[in-house]
């Protein structure tokens, strides 16, 4: 299948994966469903590899989560690109998530985000103000990372990065 990819996934701790899952299934109880991947964790993507390449990541996923130590993130923006296709909340791009990406593939026109819904333009902005009665500035960890082939989806992987259970972020305001 042409489509069919690899990507790494860079996953957080359980408190900001509940915060920001539960808006996602907020969106989901009032009836937006979106076209994107469910039953996955909420993610950061670092990069998309040809499915030639499974062995060689799942090398690099388990180097790079003995070597990165879990890191502290702010997210601090709610955005919409993709020709107004994409709702997502941004963390702050930080010297950690650089380094983190720069592991998996340059970083030049990457935006780091995390999707809440995938739909049309019209759908996405029914949908805005639902996301932002729930959404404030917030601190959070990348704690793990992923290795999924999509489509179908296909979990390969998941490891915690080093030192993944360190305190939490003082930014937290959940």
């Amino acid at each position: 299948m042409a489509d069919k990819a690899l990507y790494v996934l860079a996953g957080y701790d359980d408190k900001t994966e509940a915060y920001l899952s539960g808006i996602q299934d907020k969106l989901y109880s009032l009836g937006f469903s979106g076209f994107h991947t469910k039953n996955i964790p909420m993610h950061i993507t670092l990069g998309s590899f040809p499915c030639d390449k499974e062995e060689e990541l799942k090398k690099l996923v388990r180097k790079t989560a003995y070597e990165v130590s879990a890191f502290d993130v702010t997210v601090n923006h709610v955005g919409i690109f993709g020709g107004a296709q994409v709702l997502f909340a941004a963390p702050d791009v930080s010297h950690d998530l650089l380094s983190l990406k720069e592991r998996f593939g340059d970083s030049t026109n990457w935006t780091a985000h995390t999707t809440f819904l995938i739909d049309a333009p019209e759908v996405i902005y029914k949908a805005l103000p639902h996301v932002m009665e729930d959404f404030s500035t917030f601190g959070g960890k990348i704690t793990s990372l992923h290795l999924y082939e999509f489509f179908p989806t296909r979990h390969i992987l998941a490891v915690n990065l080093k030192d993944s259970q360190t305190k939490s972020n003082p930014m937290d305001k959940r």
